[in-house]
């Protein structure tokens, strides 16, 4: 089971992605179908940084949601990811595991897979991790969610200047910014060649609209080897 509701996102255009979920809402027939584009459009205000917005959609959904309705399980991660986006990382963690049980004991693998990587960024990335990729191992239509897994677990090691497990990491995934976390970690151990190779390709990779500070930097490694 993917998410039914993918398709109508763009995060490089959040005005139009709200636009395309408010229609959707209208033509939702059920109270939990409701439940789940009111969280996506929770997650459109996450997005843009008005919590109060994002939590208040929630609490709309979860006056629709059956209790082990996948609509149940959006709410816990969208008000897991409020949370952490809104520097309360404690409170993120709880919502987080409880979508991730209800996910897997009602058959939403798809979110079972999304609930993992979002525990791993707020306690034990490494046993997190290692959870959501055993849920993957099982149903390997779910292998979108490797590079955020192990995205995200090369940047935990990485920060804790674990650099031979973070390119480890970085090399199971080829999303851009695994690119960039390679480039950074190559350049710090001083394989300076690698490091503008890897830098090279992160700019190939890079979608429009590029943080610039990110564009910068990678240049500059890149112009290095």
């Amino acid at each position: 089971m993917e998410d039914r509701l993918r398709e109508l996102w763009d995060f490089a255009d959040l005005g139009g992605t709200e636009t395309r979920l408010r229609a959707a809402l209208d033509d939702e027939a059920t109270d939990d179908g409701r439940a789940e584009v009111l969280t996506q459009l929770a997650r459109v205000e996450g997005l843009r940084d008005d919590f109060a917005a994002g939590h208040a959609l929630i609490d709309q959904a979860e006056t629709l949601v059956s209790p082990d309705s996948v609509g149940r399980v959006r709410a816990l991660l969208e008000r897991g990811r409020l949370h952490r986006s809104g520097g309360d990382p404690e409170a993120a963690q709880p919502l987080f595991v409880a979508a991730f049980v209800l996910a897997k004991k009602s058959g939403a693998l798809w979110f079972a897979a999304d609930a993992a990587h979002m525990v791993a960024l707020v306690d034990d990335p490494e046993k997190w991790t290692q959870v959501g990729l055993e849920v993957i191992e099982e149903h390997p239509n779910l292998t979108h969610w490797l590079g955020p897994l192990y995205n995200n677990l090369g940047w935990y090691y990485f920060e804790n200047e674990r650099y031979e497990d973070a390119l480890e990491a970085f090399d199971k995934t080829p999303a851009p910014y695994a690119a960039y976390g390679k480039a950074k970690t190559l350049h710090l151990l001083g394989r300076t060649t690698e490091a503008s190779q890897a830098a090279r390709r992160a700019l190939e990779l890079l979608p429009d609209g590029s943080d610039e500070e990110f564009l910068a930097e990678m240049t500059k490694i890149a112009s290095e080897g």
